[in-house]
């Protein structure tokens, strides 16, 4: 088991651990590969989940540890997709009960606040490739 570690937003809290961070990924990914709405987008677009799952668990360690683990650029797979704000709604949807599920309710805002920014930058991003205009709908 991991140590805990001081987090970005100066909290210490011994369930922010790569255990639990992975456990999270593993979680609510099997969930959303099953989801009517996103789950046939994963799963077209991701051919190898064990190393989706990998990837993500270092993009959360790296967002909620400082690990430094991930150094991809995840704006990028995700212009090729095609995705809506319907999409960024449910995987939010699908997110925040399952990061509940895990942590206790003060480390999960912390996990919540990060993924309605991120899913508002996505959708963002997403939008201006395609000449669109969009304002952040998600982050607190």
């Amino acid at each position: 088991m991991s140590e805990p570690q001081t987090n970005p937003f100066g909290i210490f809290h011994p369930a922010i651990n790569e255990e639990n961070i992975t456990l999270l990924v593993r979680t609510f990914y099997g969930r959303a590969r099953e989801d009517d709405l996103i789950g046939p987008i994963f799963n077209a677009a991701v051919a190898d989940w064990d190393h989706h799952i990998a990837q993500i668990a270092d993009f959360w360690s790296s967002m909620m540890l400082k690990t430094g683990r991930y150094n991809g650029r995840p704006m990028r797979p995700h212009l090729m997709l095609p995705l809506k704000g319907e999409h960024f709604d449910r995987w939010l949807q699908l997110f925040e009960p399952t990061v509940h599920e895990i942590f206790p309710a003060e480390v999960a805002e912390m996990f919540i606040i990060r993924a309605r920014r991120i899913a508002d930058s996505f959708e963002m991003g997403i939008a201006t490739t395609r000449g669109e205009i969009a304002r952040p709908r998600h982050a607190v």
